[in-house]
């Protein structure tokens, strides 16, 4: 196993979040919180059974999660046991629901990193590969390498005896659809092949799943999975498969999940400037994640979210958008979820 020492940490503000504006004051024995994309998620959006669906599956996203803290389990595979949850729902844009490439096939990226010493693992552009967060952990732990992409990181997909399937089994007929309408936009655009992230409304360009934990020992991780961009060309890849951008762990700060505009997590190193606020400056998560999402991120004019979680269980999940699918629990307490901005 690699042993790749870095540091990080993650925060955020109470803005859009579940918690209270001064979270920051619990010690737990364990806990968790997940997203499941940010965007323009209105009421008006979503029909009470639709908005009823998301909050099942977040919920059972999150209790999965907890039955592997509770039992002992460490914080990395909880957290890849919430996100498989969500990448085999056609909800959201990870896994089985993942947006459509202007190609009309499915590439998808994950990564995952620990915070006891900075191992990290990644993959980009994988078309046959069940659960992406699952070889983001293979390619951490059994490779000499952090990240892999297409076809190598498929090829040791089957040399480490992952699940493999045909790319259609990503296929669904509402992402189709997307897709459709997404080309008919970026074809009246006047520079449709090198501009069309910037004629696509918000729901084209995200919708990523992503954990965070710590467990009974105190240890962070983080992971990420996403189907990227509706529409993308040319092997585009966002910021969820880059640790620092899309995702960050440090035990000594706190552990990080982005969802947004990935082009501009990457500029802005969003989830690893997060963590070194924490860290260098000593902020709170909350204070820590107001800065970056609501001042640095929106002043450059990217939108999006993230969630942090430190060592003694504080969580902070801003976000600049309309909504987020989100979710969190700490302990045995109950499991909360939320959707729009300002649910508390």
């Amino acid at each position: 196993m690699k042993k790749l020492y870095l540091s990080a940490l993650f925060t955020a503000a109470a803005f859009g979040s579940l918690l209270p504006a001064h979270a920051d004051d619990h010690n737990v024995e364990y806990a968790m919180a997940i997203h499941g994309g940010a965007g323009t998620i209105t009421r008006a959006n979503l029909t009470a059974e639709q908005e009823q669906a998301y909050k099942d599956k977040l919920t059972e996203a999150l209790e999965a999660g907890r039955k592997v803290l509770k039992e002992g389990g460490d914080s990395t595979t909880a957290v890849i046991a919430a996100i498989q949850v969500m990448e085999a729902s056609p909800l959201f844009n990870s896994g089985k629901g993942a947006v459509y490439t202007w190609d009309e096939e499915h590439e998808l990226d994950a990564s995952l990193m620990e915070g006891l010493n900075g191992n990290a693992g990644a993959v980009a552009g994988v078309k046959t590969v069940k659960s992406p967060i699952e070889l983001a952990r293979e390619v951490m732990e059994e490779s000499v390498h952090v990240m892999l992409s297409g076809e190598g990181a498929e090829q040791f997909s089957r040399q480490q005896g992952l699940e493999q399937v045909e790319n259609s089994y990503f296929n669904t007929e509402h992402r189709y659809q997307q897709l459709q309408k997404a080309k008919e936009t970026i074809k009246k655009s006047e520079q449709p092949e090198q501009q069309a992230w910037e004629y696509l409304d918000i729901d084209y360009k995200y919708g990523t799943v992503g954990a965070v934990a710590v467990d009974k020992d105190g240890l962070l991780s983080a992971g990420t999975s996403t189907g990227g961009m509706t529409a993308k060309r040319y092997g585009r890849i966002g910021d969820s498969p880059i640790i620092g951008a899309g995702t960050w762990a440090d035990n000594d700060s706190c552990a990080v999940s982005a969802t947004g505009h990935g082009e501009y997590f990457i500029r802005f190193h969003v989830a690893a400037d997060i963590c070194s606020r924490v860290k260098y400056k000593g902020l709170s998560v909350s204070d820590a994640g107001d800065e970056v999402i609501h001042g640095v991120l929106q002043d450059a004019g990217g939108t999006g979210g993230v969630i942090i979680i430190d060592a003694q269980g504080n969580i902070a999940m801003p976000f600049n958008t309309e909504g987020m699918y989100r979710g969190y629990f700490k302990g045995e307490d109950k499991a909360e979820v939320a959707i729009y901005n300002g649910d508390e």
